[in-house]
This record gives structure tokens, C-alpha cells and sequence, in this order.
């Protein structure tokens, strides 16, 4: 990071030390006894000015530019601590007094203030309106208008200086100045200005302007170098990108959108193309990991039961185990002791704690979330199924990927006092993640009473959410699942407990959802019991094509009419049906850990995988343009969140995630929420609001 400051140099050299003096007062006490030296010291403190590292100083030739240069270099060796300086000279030039001369001083004055925003990173370009020429001023001004500064200096004069302070030697500018002479002079910001967007269009054949193009030597400090490209390339550039700024900007958005299948958020289109080219050209990884936090975001695919980590389940089992009497705690701990007192489980210590009812089964499971160690809890809920890769595939099949939620979700929910304290926490942990719209889905069915817990579990979320601003207050909505191990009958009253819950809570059920094994329960013997559904309008989404053939999400969409598949990761093996997914909008709800440890994806994180197959998810986003978002699945039990599926999926792409890709992503969760359309047209355009000023402070 370097701080610039750029100045032109004509007759008068004293006006480089009386602009770099007003920069750095500490350095160089000039002002010391100025009458305004307060307000001056508060002005450079009000613009957030810092001193320059560099003296950057484009001039003429001739026999007077020679003096007063010699000048501001005896000046610059007689300073403690000087910063460096670095002179150019256009070439056949002297008093600009024929065209040509006033273009070649352009150009440099050009090339220069291009070269010092490159140089600077994110140091401060400031640019020195005093000194030089008239022409050489307004080639500055144009200068600042298309490159931006921090500020534009000016040192105004008083009429009549004594011929003396004229004249003065340079040891007269690195001390302060008699008061009788430094009231004469008092340097001004003149302005301050920001990188015009025509520099950073892509579009046409034509490129954004980089120095590479528009070379110029930097000299050695203290040295002088000649400028004599007198092609005016960069000047001619910019004023044909001026006369041409509505056309270019038009294709340069034309351009964007014709390479997208998915429109990004309307406001981001109003950056500046800088920014876009930005956030198109970023590869996502793991430093994004809070920009991916900051913005507010969607999960359409989160069950209730693996939302809550290791902590948040043993807080809730404290709620639950305060609850219960002596004698409670006695029997429990009595039944769980030959858990507790091993540091390897059997595999079938779960049933042990189904024993006796749902009413006990959440007193087990709190004696064990409280008193066993945290060694034996990780060991035994996740390091028994490690790796966790590709666990469809584990000797104990699909439920080596549940084993990690065995002590929460309807182990815990099962007991009314677990409902608040469970509905505190993921509020928590939706603030946490940025989450603005979650929907939530599980099997209230298998709680107790389903509408009773829903109930009850609503009320719950609405106390949580009451002790948030209501600017930070996330959106929460549910979905039931039906199981497709269950048989027809039960399915048939947990549909009817569902379109009865709709009734009842109209604003908080928005969908129902088939999971389990999907070689159960297949969609086209199932469809005539969703009648009932489709009557209510109740939106669907179906666990689908999570390692089975595309055929299954072909049954999910065709015979239940699903809005919305959960997974979907085969669909690229149909092509017909991934067409018939784009021109019907149906979304992919796409979770890549969970998909990683239950199908087995590459990622370059797990050696292991290396064998396994590449995540499909920039072929069904880029290639087959399918609507598609990233969700967490069971977050719990895959212990991520929803900003971290986003670097999860970069990495398992091989690093071909953008950020401008991410952000699109994000709206699709927004876009495809089931949500009634005034509501989630409200909601798209709060948050477009809130990410275009995110977006711009963090560019």
C-alpha cells in the first residue's frame, strides 16, 4: 500500500512543498504559525487524508522548468525523512505553446494518474491542482474525473507576494514559515472524485484500461525520465469511451446477461462494472467464508431434527433434565449406566434408549447428552461412521449418516419442555448463519401429537423471534414430511394432519415433503392419496435422485407434481427431463456435505475421495441452466451451515464456484421459497436492498 501524491510543475516549485505540508503536517511543520492551522489540521483529518509515501511530478522541458526542478530536488534532499520522488518531463515540450505540446502533457498526465492507482493498491491517489499550467490544471481535473482521488489540492494565493517569499531558497519550505508570510497562502480541498465505470467496461472486443497497455516507466527517486509517446493512445481512448458511454454500457450489460442462465439480483446490475467484473472473476474459498455470512440468505432444505450441534443438544437436554423429579433422574441414569460406562457403544444403543416410550426415551437421551463425556459423544455419534463418505454404500446403510442425530430431533422434541428452548436455538443459530428466510421441515407426527407440536413449537419460534429487532428477525416456515417407510394408512393421516395444519396455521405451513429410502414407497403408488394436497394448494417438495436413478425424480415430478426436488443429483442422466425441469422452474434443492457423505463426491479436502465421481453441480447450473440453490440438509449432523456449503460446493468443483455464481444461487432460494407471491416479491426486494449496500461496502 503507497500513498501518491500527484502534481504538475511549472514556474512556481514552492507549491509542491505547500500541498505535501497540508498532507504532512508532522513532517514538514510549514503551517505551524498559519492563522487557520487548526481548521487546516481538521479539514485534512475530516477527508481522511494520509501523508504520501511518493511525490509523483509530471512537467515540461526548458530552461524554467530546469530551475525550478533543481529546486524542488534541493528541497527534497535537505527534508528528514523525505518521501520518495519521482519526476517525468514530456519530451520537445516548454511552454505548451502549440497543440502538440498540450497533447503529449496530456497523455503523460493521463498515463501517470493511471499508473498511480495501480501502484497505490489500496493506498490514496491524491492529485495537486496548484502548480504547472492552465491547460496542465484541467488535464488534471479530466484526470481525476475518469481515475478518481482521495482529493484534489489547490494552494490559493494572495495578491502581491513579497518578492522574497517568491524567491525564497528551498530551506525556506522545510521549516515553518513566518507568520507574516504563511497567512499568503492556504492550501483547499478542491473535491474528491470516484474511478468512472467506463475505464472497467468488457465488452465489443474492448478491454478494461490496465497501465500494461499504457506504459510508463517509473523513474528512480530524485531521478528525472523523459516521456515521448506521442501516439495519445490512452487520451484518444477515453474520449472515444465518453461520446460512446451509453452505447458501451448498454452492451456491456447485454453482454452479462447473454452469457447467464440465471438473473442475478436486479440491484447488482447497478454496480459499477469494476465491482461485477469483480465478483464475476472471484473464485470463491475459504476466505469468503464471512462475505458468505454477511449476506442474507435462504435454506429451503433444513430438517428440524439435524439442525442443532453437540452443544446446542446437550443445553436442551439440561432443560429437559431439570425438569425431571429425583427418582426420574435415578431411573435414567440406572437405564443408560452400561452406555455411560463404555467408551465404545454397541450399534444398537439407540434402542435401548426407545425403551419404555416416547415419555422416557427423552429422559435417556438427556442422561446421556449430559453425562456422558464429550469424547465418548463425538466418538460414538460421528467417529464410528468415519470417514463419513459415501455411507449409503456403510455395512449399517443409510443410518451411518443418521447416527450423528440418534440424541436430538424427535428424541428430544418428543417432551414438551424441549420446545422452547430447541425453537431459541435455531433462531440463534439462523442469526448466526445470516439467514433470512428458513424453511424447516420434519415429522411432527412422530413428536406426539402433530398438530399439537406445531403448535406449540410456532408459538415458540414467535417468543424467540420477539426478542430480536424486527429489522434482524429471520423468516421461518414448515414444511411436513411424510416417510416412505411408513405404510399407506399412516401416510394417509399424516397428509390429513398436514392439510389440517395448513387450516390452522396458514402462514406458517407452507409444503409437504417425502423422504426415506427412495426404493420404498414409490411416487405412482402413492399419487391418489395426495389428492387431498393438491386440493389444499399445498406446495411439494420430494427427497429424489440422491444416488437413485433419474428415473425416481422423473415419478417425484410426473406423478406428485413436486415444485421442488430435494437432491436431484441423477437428473443429468435425462436429459429430456432436466429440459423439462428448466422450462417448468423446478428447483434442485442441492446439499453438498450431506450428498458427499451419503452419495460420495470428490472433494479435495478428503484424500479418500479422490476416486469418486465430480459433484454435478456446475453441469445442471451452467451447462443445463436448471434452477437450483444450495441448502444445509442437516447441519447438526453434517456440522456446516449455509455459508460453508457455498466453499464446500466451490471446493468439490474444483474451484469454479464464482462469487457472482454464489449470489445468484442465493436468489434462487429466495425466488423458489413457498411463500405466497406478494410475500415473496416483498422479501426478494428487501433483500436485493440490503445486499447491494453489503456488496458495496465490502467491494
Amino acid at each position: 500500500m503507497t500513498n501518491i501524491l500527484l502534481c504538475t510543475l511549472g514556474g512556481s516549485w514552492a507549491v509542491i512543498p505547500e500541498v505535501y505540508a497540508f498532507l504532512a503536517p508532522d513532517r514538514l511543520p510549514l503551517y505551524q504559525n498559519h492563522q487557520d492551522q487548526a481548521a487546516l489540521l481538521a479539514l485534512k483529518a475530516e477527508a481522511k487524508l494520509n501523508e504520501p509515501d511518493e511525490i509523483w511530478v509530471c512537467t515540461t522541458q526548458g530552461e524554467q522548468t530546469q530551475k525550478s526542478l533543481q529546486q524542488l530536488i534541493d528541497w527534497i534532499g535537505q527534508l528528514v525523512q523525505p518521501p520518495c520522488l519521482r519526476i517525468w518531463q514530456a519530451k520537445y515540450t516548454d511552454q505548451l505553446a502549440s497543440q502538440q505540446e498540450c497533447l503529449l502533457i496530456r497523455e503523460l498526465i493521463l498515463r501517470a494518474c493511471l499508473k498511480a492507482h495501480e501502484e497505490a493498491e489500496s493506498g490514496q491517489v491524491i492529485l495537486s491542482l496548484a502548480g504547472g499550467r492552465k491547460t496542465m490544471s484541467a488535464d488534471m481535473q479530466w484526470a481525476a474525473s475518469l481515475f478518481g482521488c482521495q482529493a484534489l489540492l489547490h494552494v490559493i494565493s494572495a495578491d502581491g507576494l513579497p518578492e522574497a517569499f517568491r524567491n525564497a531558497e528551498p530551506v525556506i519550505f522545510t521549516q515553518p514559515i513566518p507568520a507574516e508570510w504563511s497567512k499568503l497562502i492556504t492550501p483547499l480541498i478542491a473535491g474528491k472524485t470516484n474511478r468512472s465505470d467506463l475505464l472497467d467496461i468488457k465488452v465489443d472486443g474492448i478491454a478494461p484500461i490496465i497501465s500494461k497497455d499504457y506504459p510508463l516507466a517509473i523513474p528512480e527517486a530524485n531521478q528525472i525520465s523523459e516521456f515521448a509517446d506521442t501516439d495519445n493512445a490512452l487520451s484518444q481512448e477515453l474520449t472515444k469511451r465518453e461520446r460512446d458511454s451509453s452505447r458501451l454500457f448498454g452492451n456491456y450489460l447485454q453482454n452479462i446477461s447473454s452469457d447467464e442462465s440465471h438473473e442475478n439480483w436486479r440491484s447488482l446490475y447497478r454496480l459499477p462494472p469494476r465491482h461485477i467484473n469483480q465478483l464475476r472473476g472471484t473464485m470463491l474459498n475459504q476466505g469468503h467464508l464471512q462475505w458468505l455470512v454477511n449476506i442474507p440468505k435462504a435454506d429451503l432444505h433444513r430438517h428440524l431434527g439435524g439442525c442443532l450441534d453437540l452443544d446446542a443438544q446437550r443445553e436442551i437436554g439440561r432443560s429437559i433434565w431439570g425438569s425431571l423429579n429425583d427418582l426420574e433422574k435415578k431411573h435414567a441414569l440406572q437405564h443408560c449406566q452400561n452406555v455411560l460406562d463404555g467408551a465404545h457403544w454397541d450399534w444398537s444403543w439407540p434402542e435401548q434408549l426407545k425403551i419404555h416410550g416416547k415419555e422416557k426415551r427423552s429422559h435417556y437421551v438427556s442422561a446421556i447428552l449430559l453425562h456422558a463425556s464429550k469424547q465418548q459423544l463425538h466418538y460414538n455419534l460421528w467417529g464410528v461412521t468415519e470417514p463419513r463418505i459415501q455411507l449409503k454404500q456403510h455395512s449399517q446403510g443409510f443410518s451411518a449418516y443418521e447416527r450423528p442425530g440418534e440424541l436430538t430431533g424427535s428424541a428430544l422434541l418428543s417432551n414438551p419442555v424441549a420446545i422452547i428452548p430447541y425453537a431459541r436455538l435455531i433462531v440463534k443459530q439462523a442469526v448466526e448463519e445470516g439467514l433470512a428466510y428458513i424453511e424447516l421441515r420434519g415429522s411432527p407426527q412422530k413428536y406426539g401429537d402433530g398438530l399439537e407440536f406445531l403448535n406449540a413449537f410456532y408459538q415458540a419460534l414467535e417468543q424467540a423471534l420477539a426478542s430480536l429487532p424486527i429489522t434482524n428477525r429471520p423468516l421461518f416456515r414448515f414444511i411436513i414430511i411424510l416417510d416412505r417407510r411408513d405404510q399407506q394408512h399412516d401416510l394417509q393421516k399424516t397428509i390429513a394432519m398436514a392439510v389440517q395444519a395448513k387450516q390452522q396455521l396458514p402462514d406458517f405451513i407452507v409444503g409437504l415433503d417425502m423422504a426415506g429410502d427412495e426404493t420404498r414407497c414409490q411416487p405412482d403408488k402413492v399419487a391418489s392419496l395426495f389428492t387431498r394436497v393438491f386440493e389444499e394448494c399445498l406446495p411439494i417438495t420430494i427427497h429424489a435422485g440422491e444416488g437413485e436413478a433419474a428415473d425416481s425424480i422423473w415419478k417425484a415430478a410426473y406423478h406428485l407434481h413436486a415444485d421442488r426436488i430435494g437432491h436431484g443429483l441423477t437428473i443429468n442422466d435425462n436429459a429430456n427431463l432436466a429440459q423439462r425441469f428448466r422450462d417448468r422452474n423446478i428447483c434442485l434443492e442441492l446439499c453438498p456435505s450431506s450428498n458427499r457423505e451419503v452419495v460420495g463426491y470428490r472433494d479435495p479436502e478428503y484424500p479418500q475421495t479422490q476416486h469418486l465421481p465430480t459433484y454435478p453441480l456446475l453441469p445442471l447450473w451452467q451447462d443445463k441452466g436448471l434452477p437450483l440453490t444450495l441448502c444445509t440438509d442437516n447441519p447438526g449432523i453434517s456440522r456446516t451451515s449455509l455459508a460453508n456449503e457455498y466453499l464446500v460446493a466451490a471446493r468439490m468443483t474444483g474451484n469454479k464456484l464464482s462469487q457472482w455464481d454464489a449470489l445468484a444461487m442465493i436468489k434462487q432460494g429466495f425466488v423458489h421459497a413457498f411463500l405466497p407471491a406478494q410475500q415473496k416479491e416483498q422479501l426478494l426486494k428487501a433483500v436485493d436492498v440490503t445486499l447491494y449496500s453489503q456488496i458495496l461496502e465490502s467491494s
